[in-house]
């Protein structure tokens, strides 16, 4: 039947082999694009009529075509075929099934070409809102978590030594701030995702008298692709958004890393509810942090994902070219990945338990409060690298005597500096070393109470 013919066949002598067919289409991932698909097409057939280049019967035949088509999508009653190649092609053979020549008249003045650039900014158009949405539960969950723990004390570390005691809500409000920047980053990269590429037909614009503006309001662009073979032709926008992707993944990887530490017997700090974590399958004894250990790994397969995209495009001519068929399946799963990541971190950090004792016997082994006593040191008077001399000399001691540099006496500490006083030990214990730290973006407990209010007004504004 000639409905059944390939679109584009009446070029070709013969038929394209089962196997080339298979191989070359991509209605199997891309039908994810079918509710684009089909708002962008309401909006081209609404500027087609508005021009005069179809006919309201035209028109009203395509919308409901089009809204049987959704229903029928939505139902999981759609007949998706491979032999149709893709999205687009499968929606366009049922429209013409339904409604007969007004479905064959709605590709008028547009392209597959700029057809799928459309649903692909549709569709990561509405994948930033609601990954930037999750972002914001992670980060609620996360400021509960820091405000309930605004005065636990923990060990701070650098190159994994223990260096300084902060808070533990100091130390979750980190995590806060980067995401804060991921969530900035998908809002800025939106701008640019969120122009029409719609009216560029192939690659050269179309000789019909299109309003390529109306269809941008329709959709909610906001402008349009200023040339046509930019507009078919790059993927920047979705390289871009797979950079922020890969970013996020980042940030949620070295969460997840601290998270696997902070959970093993070494170290102790924390547990993790039941329901994201495992067992052995040979060790009765085991629970095992899978989910983000599983975090940690999707890392790189997002990563993977970001390479893969700007590998695809880095010796493509202009303008649109098939390899962009592969730009897909990336991007759909980093999307899929980095939803399901946000989804599951929100609601595993409600179930984060603290062992506050460990946290605090930690910074307690590893002389955490020696930078204090060498600033004490230099407010009275003594040049810091010479205060860095004695301190470290002080550490000795205390190292030799299995002890807390807190736990020495005066006449000991004397020993080192004559302007030691009694008033050392105030700075000396753990909680004057965080609550001397009172200034914006110190580990103070009233900072971290503070900073948590702001982030609070700055997610919800």
């Amino acid at each position: 039947m000639e409905q059944d013919k390939k679109k584009w066949s009446g070029r070709f002598n013969e038929p394209v082999s089962e196997l080339v067919e298979r191989y070359t289409a991509s209605v199997g991932f891309d039908y994810k694009l079918a509710e684009y698909d089909i708002q962008g097409s309401l909006a081209h057939a609404h500027m087609l009529a508005a021009a005069g280049i179809i006919s309201g019967s035209d028109l009203a035949d395509i919308e409901r075509g089009l809204e049987q088509i959704r229903d029928e999508i939505h139902n999981h009653q759609f007949d998706w075929q491979v032999a149709r190649e893709d999205v687009h092609l499968n929606i366009e053979h049922r429209l013409t099934a339904l409604v007969g020549d007004a479905g064959k008249r709605l590709h008028t003045a547009r392209s597959r070409n700029d057809q799928v650039a459309t649903d692909i900014r549709l569709y990561l158009r509405a994948a930033s809102d609601e990954i930037i949405s999750l972002i914001r539960a992670l980060q609620q969950a996360l400021l509960e978590l820091a405000e309930q723990h605004a005065d636990t004390i923990m060990p701070g570390f650098t190159h994994l030594q223990v260096a300084q005691p902060v808070t533990f809500g100091h130390h979750l409000l980190a995590y806060f701030e980067m995401l804060q920047r991921d969530a900035q980053r998908l809002q800025d990269g939106r701008k640019r995702i969120n122009q029409l590429p719609l009216g560029a037909a192939a690659l050269a614009g179309t000789s019909y008298p299109i309003d390529r503006e109306a269809v941008a309001r329709e959709l909610e662009f906001d402008g349009i692709c200023r040339n046509s073979l930019d507009a078919v032709s790059d993927r920047d926008f979705a390289i871009e958004f797979c950079a922020c992707a890969a970013l996020i993944m980042m940030h949620l990887s070295r969460l997840s890393e601290e998270l696997i530490l902070w959970m093993s017997p070494s170290f102790g700090f924390i547990e993790l509810a039941d329901r994201f974590c495992t067992g052995s399958s040979i060790m009765p004894q085991k629970k095992n942090p899978d989910v983000p250990e599983l975090v940690r790994g999707k890392t790189g397969r997002i990563n993977g994902h970001l390479v893969a995209l700007l590998t695809l495009m880095k010796s493509q001519p202009l303008a649109y070219n098939k390899d962009n068929q592969e730009d897909k399946e990336p991007l759909f799963d980093t999307v899929d990945t980095l939803k399901d990541t946000l989804r599951i971190y929100a609601d595993m950090m409600t179930g984060v338990k603290v062992n506050q004792t460990t946290m605090r016997q930690a910074a307690l082994r590893g002389y955490a409060t020696a930078t204090d006593l060498a600033d004490y040191l230099v407010r009275k008077g003594m040049p810091f690298r010479d205060a860095h001399e004695i301190v470290a000399k002080v550490v000795r001691a205390a190292e030799d005597k299995q002890c807390d540099l807190s736990a020495l006496s005066l006449p000991e500490l004397k020993q080192f500096s004559a302007v030691i006083e009694a008033d050392v030990f105030a700075i000396l214990t753990l909680e004057g070393s965080v609550q001397s730290r009172n200034h914006s973006g110190g580990t103070a407990p009233a900072q971290v109470r503070q900073a948590i209010e702001r982030a609070r007004s700055s997610i919800t504004e």
